[in-house]
């Protein structure tokens, strides 16, 4: 049985700016769902980046980062893209893409200079999108009569579920509840209705939640 796991990535795209030793560095963060939209993405920055000096970048895609690529875009080796995906990895995130565009500002940084410069452009830019995580959701469909809408709507409140509702003969509604909490969402659902409420599991998706553990 294929069981998905929840993940972290950036909620937003973000840009920051340093200025080191006279170099200007660019650091962008931008979620993607898969390797071809990463490297179209840098693709339109390379172009619209084409004057600088250097375009290193690093992603990571797939629940576990199965996906991970980067590089040093002619700096030395192992000073820009590698300390990039260790500051992605040492975030935890995945299905994200960072780029560090630098413009040379005449004055030589060091070995050790370009790893801190680009490790912390990297990191900046994931801090500055923020991060959510993404937590595998059951779609359930459900129809609740009117007389038990303000009790289904409690037991949601209760089990963190995200409903969206249409008001017919019924309240047809959808609730995504994380996959874990389902069978306790369901039992609740139907115990409190003295078992005439079920729902119907219709597919699943990625709920966005807040990541306390990056604040």
């Amino acid at each position: 049985m294929d069981t998905k796991a929840s993940f972290r990535t950036v909620k937003a795209p973000s840009s920051v700016e340093l200025i080191i030793n006279k170099s200007r560095f660019i650091g962008q963060c931008f979620p993607v769902s898969s390797e071809r939209e990463a490297l179209e993405q840098l693709a339109a920055l390379r172009k619209r980046y084409w004057d600088a000096t250097h375009n290193c970048y690093a992603y990571s895609v797939g629940e576990k980062g199965e996906i991970a690529r980067f590089s040093d875009d002619g700096e030395p080796g192992g000073t820009a893209g590698l300390p990039m995906i260790d500051a992605l990895r040492g975030a935890g995130v995945t299905n994200v893409l960072c780029v560090v565009t630098r413009y040379f500002g005449g004055v030589l940084l060091g070995t050790g200079g370009l790893v801190r410069a680009y490790s912390r452009a990297c990191s900046e830019a994931i801090r500055a999108a923020g991060v959510v995580r993404m937590a595998p959701c059951d779609a359930v469909e459900f129809m609740v009569p009117y007389a038990q809408w303000t009790m289904f709507q409690q037991e949601a409140r209760k089990h963190n579920v995200a409903l969206s509702a249409e008001y017919e003969e019924a309240v047809k509604c959808v609730a995504l509840i994380e996959t874990d909490r389902t069978p306790a969402f369901l039992d609740a659902v139907f115990d409190q209705s003295a078992g005439t409420l079920t729902g119907i599991v219709t597919g699943c998706a990625y709920l966005p939640l807040e990541d306390h553990e990056s604040r």
